[in-house]
């Protein structure tokens, strides 16, 4: 992998991304020692000390969803994650969950919240804003290079989600964590990134809201798949451009059949970027250097205990440099 700048990089972390890739990628029979699953802390904490270990760097911010699905990003697109929380029971509905919570099985809400509680306890920022989601936190992070330590030139951002490639320039670098272990996933600037999606990671939007993106359930323009988005968005810049080309029948490479269905469904085409825009401009603090002690050693080891990851806990910590990083343990 890449050598990281002479200061180390920002890790940028888009903690539920990981947290649930390792609930569904690890056994449920990963228990705790009273019994409960602990397979997405387990996987975690693995994986932030070995990034950490990978790319020594000089901060880390855990990027968290306050809000996974704003009101005011529904208002936009009423369609927005819908589909994710279709199967939460009303009782579900009627509490309070846990903190990045999406409708999930009860016991990945009670580790969620356990690895928010891990994060807070080794000293590691753990950063969430009201009525924003972590691509906001994160979108926020990358365009203020001001808020970062002294010597930091360049920021990773680690998640599996694609929207986030719109947040590559000349000083953020994605990992994006798709596909088998962290040996295999690409590290992406902005030339890699163009050759992989066909277009700029400025353009990343555009060409996903004309496309459409189920996962997120933004349907995009009927008619208008991937390899016609991406030439639109090449030919036209934007989805802003494309609109005002196809609001006089279309020009070349735009057929009068697509001016039309862009014609057809502008209003939503605009709401759907907007929504897949992550935020830029939050207020976010200054980030810290990496901590080198924990900010609560005994609700550390407290929580290690009970979630039987003392081993995973030590790891963090030997890869951060902390001192008395523990005992062995699961």
């Amino acid at each position: 992998m890449p050598s990281p700048s002479v200061a180390g990089p920002l890790l940028a972390l888009d903690t539920a991304s990981l947290y649930y890739r390792s609930y569904f990628a690890l056994p449920s029979s990963m228990t705790a020692p009273d019994g409960r699953p602990h397979q997405a802390i387990r996987g975690f904490l693995s994986t932030v000390a070995r990034l950490v270990g990978t790319y020594r760097p000089a901060a880390l911010v855990a990027a968290w969803d306050t809000d996974w699905r704003p009101a005011w990003r529904v208002e936009l697109v009423p369609s927005y994650k819908a589909h994710r929380v279709a199967d939460v029971t009303d009782e579900a509905q009627g509490a309070e969950r846990a903190e990045g919570a999406e409708g999930a099985p009860a016991d990945l809400d009670e580790q969620a919240e356990a690895i928010g509680h891990l994060l807070d306890a080794l000293g590691l920022p753990r950063w969430g804003m009201r009525d924003h989601e972590a691509d906001d936190v994160l979108g926020s992070l990358t365009a203020q290079p001001a808020l970062w330590p002294t010597g930091v030139q360049q920021c990773i951002v680690v998640s599996g989600d694609r929207d986030l490639v719109q947040l590559i320039d000349s000083g953020t670098r994605l990992l994006l964590t798709v596909n088998g272990g962290m040996d295999t996933w690409p590290l992406l600037d902005t030339e890699m990134a163009t050759t992989r999606f066909g277009v700029a990671p400025d353009c990343y939007v555009d060409m996903a809201t004309l496309r459409g993106d189920a996962s997120d359930g933004l349907p995009g323009v009927p008619g208008i798949g991937p390899k016609t988005a991406v030439t639109l968005v090449n030919a036209f810049g934007s989805v802003e451009s494309a609109l005002r080309a196809a609001e006089n029948a279309g020009t070349p490479p735009m057929t009068p059949r697509i001016a039309e269905r862009l014609r057809e469904h502008s209003v939503a085409v605009l709401r759907a970027k907007r929504v897949s825009t992550a935020v830029r401009d939050l207020g976010l603090p200054s980030v810290p250097l990496m901590p080198r002690q924990p900010a609560d050693p005994d609700e550390l080891e407290r929580l290690a205990a009970l979630w039987g990851v003392q081993r995973q806990v030590r790891e963090v910590q030997v890869a951060l440099g902390q001192d008395d990083a523990g005992s062995e343990g699961s």
